[in-house]
């Protein structure tokens, strides 16, 4: 059975990278999928083959004005899935028109799979915000075509019904949990350590709109809750990426700002997702602006507090039943002892806390792993 893997990646975006890495181990280590029948479309497809050791080709061809690439892109990729048996629309908050061509350019792309005469499986994505037209056209397309559908939280499934998508839709647990577990984390008797990841929310070089009102509330607002929970809680705090090197600029922005930059630590590397989970696994609590950071703490064993830039945070909390560690980024820039009170409250009860932790991250690898059985039926039903 030929695969074929369309999705954000080789954009280094290792929340997304994070989501190839449990699809392939799914695919390779689950259901015995050679390596060299999976292709995967990517942004960069030499990063790709070197990370994962799998065939890539280019998800989008550029050349010369937009419709020239655009019909360059359908020939050469029809081409491909001709050859392929399935395409997997892969993971991620990709079903969303937030960046306006991120919706039409994967649907369109499932879609090619579909007329390529490939079995098209829509696997664990995150839906929405869809705010275009043009976008909600193309995600009910691909939507109508696929075989199977499975998203990563209810609130996709319901953005999904909302456009008139009546299939059977799977909620399962997002592929990014399948990835393994450090071998041991030991215990601590209170928060000592705290990673931190952040996104540069408004800012004109990487969000959609600018808005540096925005953007300063929110580091602002982020610097002084960090130096709360430093003067209060005596913690040291180290700032990471899943988005290199953007998501750097912004943790430099806030430290620029914080009082005790002294007990900051900013890792400036593009740290692949197992040393993501590594790091995460070394602190006693990880605050994440960025999903993939939180997603990634819970298969750590890590305890989380989310920062709600996007609703896919609040709906990963919702889904481990964690909403009280939820802030919004509004919160943060009007009351900077927001965190610490999450932090002054979780410790009352911190070892609780930290096996609890444990107990939803093998739910979670579980629930990610009825994907897997989705995967196989869906994929027995059409092989050349």
């Amino acid at each position: 059975m030929k695969i074929g893997i369309i999705g954000n990646y080789g954009h280094n975006n290792n929340g997304d990278e994070a989501i190839l890495t449990g699809i392939l181990k799914q695919l390779i280590e689950e259901l015995s999928i050679p390596n060299e029948d999976i292709i995967v479309f990517s942004n960069n497809p030499k990063d790709t083959e070197q990370r994962y050791g799998v065939r890539a080709v280019p998800i989008f061809h550029r050349k010369g004005p937009l419709p020239f690439s655009i019909m360059k892109t359908l020939k050469e990729n029809y081409l491909i899935m001709r050859n392929l048996d399935v395409i997997i629309v892969g993971g991620g908050g990709i079903l969303m028109d937030l960046y306006k061509w991120d919706g039409p350019l994967y649907a369109t792309l499932g879609l090619l799979g579909h007329y390529a005469g490939c079995k098209v499986i829509v696997y664990g994505v995150g839906v929405g915000p869809i705010e275009t037209k043009l976008g909600a056209f193309f995600i009910k397309q691909l939507s109508q075509k696929a075989c199977c559908i499975s998203v990563r939280d209810e609130q996709s499934k319901r953005l999904l019904q909302a456009l008139g998508v009546k299939r059977n839709i799977h909620v399962i647990g997002d592929p990014a949990l399948y990835l393994a577990a450090p071998n041991e984390k030991q215990e601590s008797h209170f928060v000592q350590k705290v990673a931190v990841t952040a996104v540069p929310y408004y800012n004109g070089k990487y969000w959609p709109t600018s808005n540096e009102q925005k953007y300063s509330n929110y580091v602002t607002g982020m610097a002084k809750n960090l130096d709360q929970l430093i003067e209060k809680k005596n913690v040291a705090v180290t700032f990471f990426s899943t988005k290199y090197p953007q998501d750097v600029q912004v943790t430099k922005d806030i430290a620029a700002l914080m009082k005790h930059r002294d007990r900051v630590t900013i890792i400036d590397k593009n740290l692949h997702p197992n040393d993501i989970v590594s790091l995460c696994a070394s602190h006693d609590l990880v605050i994440g602006t960025r999903l993939h950071s939180l997603i990634l703490a819970v298969v750590a064993r890590t305890p989380i507090i989310g920062i709600g830039y996007h609703p896919k945070v609040y709906h990963f909390l919702s889904l481990i039943r964690q909403t009280d560690r939820y802030v919004s980024v509004e919160t943060l820039g009007m009351e900077p002892a927001s965190i610490v009170q999450i932090v002054e409250k979780m410790e009352k009860k911190w070892l609780d806390i930290q096996r609890e932790t444990r107990q939803i991250a093998e739910q979670m690898k579980e629930k990610a792993g009825e994907g897997i059985e989705l995967l196989r039926l869906s994929g027995e039903k059409h092989v050349r």
